[in-house]
């Protein structure tokens, strides 16, 4: 991308998608597709929920927690097109909400509930992979009846074994995505291509970061010349460590958060952010292309997150419908276009091409070799490993 031009063509063709106000990303094939594969696992022993009763049958309702910015959504209605399309054809009642910002904080919301197995509010939850494969490993999911999800069959093969969950019996992906720099065009118009451009002098106290241990640092280990996604060790980890607690403490970095860095990049008071490809297509959308992402030269990461029922779910027969539909392809290529985020469904590449052909030509949107080359899927941590790692990420933090 280059560095002095005022929107990117990958955004430009983003902006142009007309069914929403995001573009489609598609298709992962060959050998980058194998770090999809990766996920990690972290402490605890498995609990066994009490016994749950599905009523499906006499309740037709089912709960989503998802993220933010993450399910195709009209302006002028306040509604999700898509789920509403749903809700009238299943006749379900399907109360979605946009209450994770943070795999930790919310695992921390409900995860005494789910040790006790009392309901915590949701029949479908949507975690990334290092968090979805502690809620299996716990017992606080339960298994997905392949027959209640015939669409199944239409997940991207690259997705359908992961070492968390073999055979995909207890999880289906819902998108994936990259991890890289956001930043305000109008303050930055020659872009954040690097860590030395993030943290520039200029840019001192108007940084954040993500509080996706991950994320932030697999971006700040890339560029220290560490291979996140192999086994590396503890010194090179904490190199990084040192690295990140520096620039809080010297005032760079302002703040460490989940997906709200977005409504700082709104208001001002962040001007560069490590961030989401699809928030930052967003909000180049909603703001006429003020915004815009790379991955960063030295290297980003790549990551999933993935639809799970709650052990404590008795709508079990519900949720399954709702993942049925959204592994339609043609459903898919809606979210899709909205998202901006990779789409682990088969078929809806076709599908997006009958709604704008010239989203098919960016490597954001339908991710190539050369850009799965750029990034990378932080490796499997142990239990002590994660607790390590995470606590002296938190400690850094603050969090």
């Amino acid at each position: 991308m280059p560095k002095n031009s005022p929107l990117s063509a990958e955004t430009r063709a983003l902006i142009k998608a007309q069914m929403s106000r995001r573009g489609f990303i598609a298709g992962v094939g060959g050998a980058g597709a194998v770090g999809l594969l990766a996920a990690c696992g972290t402490g605890g022993s498995k609990t066994e929920a009490s016994a749950v009763v599905d009523v499906s049958d006499t309740e037709k309702i089912a709960r989503w927690a998802n993220w933010t910015l993450y399910l195709d959504f009209d302006e002028k209605t306040k509604s999700y097109p898509t789920l509403e399309a749903f809700k009238k054809s299943s006749g379900l009642d399907i109360t979605y909400k946009e209450d994770v910002d943070d795999n930790n904080t919310f695992y921390g919301k409900v995860s005494g509930q789910l040790k006790l197995g009392k309901d915590i509010g949701y029949d479908i939850v949507t975690l990334t992979d290092w968090m979805a494969a502690r809620w299996i490993r716990l017992g606080y999911t339960q298994k997905i009846d392949a027959d209640g999800i015939p669409n199944k069959v239409n997940i991207l093969p690259a997705l359908s074994d992961v070492s968390f969950d073999p055979g995909r019996t207890n999880s289906l992906t819902w998108q994936t995505g990259f991890a890289g720099f956001g930043w305000n065009k109008e303050k930055l118009p020659g872009g954040v291509h690097s860590l030395d451009d993030l943290f520039a002098p200029a840019n001192k106290g108007r940084i954040e970061v993500l509080s996706e241990m991950r994320d932030t640092m697999g971006i700040i280990m890339q560029y220290q010349g560490v291979d996140p996604s192999v086994t590396f060790t503890e010194a090179q980890f904490m190199n990084a460590i040192d690295f990140l607690k520096a620039r809080i403490e010297d005032g760079f970095i302002r703040q460490v958060k989940g997906n709200s860095y977005k409504e700082d990049l709104i208001s001002g008071d962040a001007i560069a952010v490590i961030g989401w490809s699809g928030d930052v297509f967003q909000l180049a959308l909603e703001n006429d292309g003020k915004f815009d992402f790379a991955i960063p030269e030295s290297g980003g990461t790549l990551w999933s997150d993935n639809m799970m029922i709650p052990s404590t779910s008795t709508h079990r027969k519900n949720a399954e419908a709702v993942m049925n539909n959204y592994y339609d392809p043609a459903v898919a290529a809606q979210v899709a276009a909205y998202v901006n985020y990779i789409c682990p469904v088969e078929g809806a590449q076709a599908e997006m091409e009958k709604i704008d052909p010239t989203l098919a030509s960016s490597p954001y949107i339908f991710p190539d070799a050369a850009a799965l080359s750029k990034v990378k899927v932080f490796a499997t941590l142990t239990p002590e490993e994660e607790t390590k790692y995470q606590t002296a990420f938190q400690t850094a933090t603050g969090n």
